[in-house]
């Protein structure tokens, strides 16, 4: 990285489920929120609907729940991504627009899910796009960028593949870069849409490994959707179960996961036995069984 030229220009909470006439206000430990939020994409049609969350500061938060129940477009809104068509997100308290304006820093970045580099980039250059916040129109490159970039691709043990270029990864290989690009930018708040999607079970765990430890060593706060139930029982401190656009429960793994969960979350006939390895809740499906079958 020293001899790479930078040119770069860019570089046990229950259902929460009310009205937004009775808002409910954000506990002390939660900077990121959403207060009544609805959620869309078709006219006339809500995809999300007065949904109220608190996301715990320091921890990783997993919302999971079958597809097409708005696990993705919370996400997005939560990321100013998506502007709500009613309710507010709110960051420290104030409300969280999207779409922030071209040097504004944002507060959080959310890698693809099978992301594709824009044109052929080497790693070193597109995890240098995570700096972009930072660029002043006089002063396209310092040395908080340097070390902010070199720092990220320590930390995500991807300096070695600095000067390859992002087309030729594998799948998890790409997903660490571009995890470091979110920690050039040098935030505490990450949020990841289904970051293990298209990975064999290795590449998983070494992600979502990464995830933790990046948790505990810095504190960060992470918001993760996860398909894979009991992978977010594990690597999860927080679940948030929706189905329908709707919150069912939330709270600690421990605390919401039961065959009665995931056969109202899931429609699927469990049991819920201890995790031999980490003690935890580990969700197993019945063969071919559905609830009501």
């Amino acid at each position: 990285m020293a001899d790479h030229p930078h040119p770069r220009p860019y570089r046990r909470c229950s259902l929460v489920s009310r009205p937004p006439a009775t808002p409910v206000e954000a506990a002390p430990a939660t900077r990121l929120a959403a207060r009544g939020l609805r959620l869309g994409y078709d006219p006339g049609r809500l995809v999300v609907e007065d949904l109220d969350v608190a996301v715990p500061d320091g921890r990783i938060t997993v919302v999971v729940g079958p597809n097409a129940c708005g696990k993705s477009t919370l996400l997005r809104a939560l990321g100013r991504l998506l502007k709500p068509r009613g309710g507010t997100v709110l960051l420290d308290g104030a409300e969280k627009r999207p779409r922030p304006r071209q040097g504004d820093r944002p507060h959080d970045r959310r890698p693809a899910a099978d992301p594709a580099a824009p044109g052929p980039l080497t790693v070193a250059d597109l995890v240098a796009r995570g700096r972009q916040p930072h660029q002043k129109w006089w002063q396209q490159w310092s040395e908080d960028d340097e070390r902010a970039v070199t720092e990220a691709l320590e930390r995500t043990g991807t300096a070695p593949l600095a000067e390859r270029l992002v087309d030729e990864l594998s799948g998890g290989q790409r997903q660490r870069v571009w995890i470091a690009m979110a920690l050039a930018q040098e935030t505490d708040l990450l949020l990841l849409d289904e970051p293990t999607t298209y990975l064999d079970m290795a590449h998983q765990v070494e992600v979502l490994d990464l995830v933790r430890r990046l948790n505990h060593e810095r504190g960060r706060t992470v918001v993760a959707v996860l398909h894979d139930l009991n992978q977010a029982v594990r690597y999860g401190d927080h679940l948030i179960a929706m189905k329908d656009g709707r919150i069912v429960a939330q709270g600690e793994p421990a605390e919401i996961i039961t065959a009665e969960l995931v056969r109202e979350v899931f429609g699927l006939a469990s049991v819920v036995v201890p995790d031999p390895v980490t003690g935890g809740p580990l969700v197993v499906p019945g063969m071919g069984w559905r609830a009501g079958e």
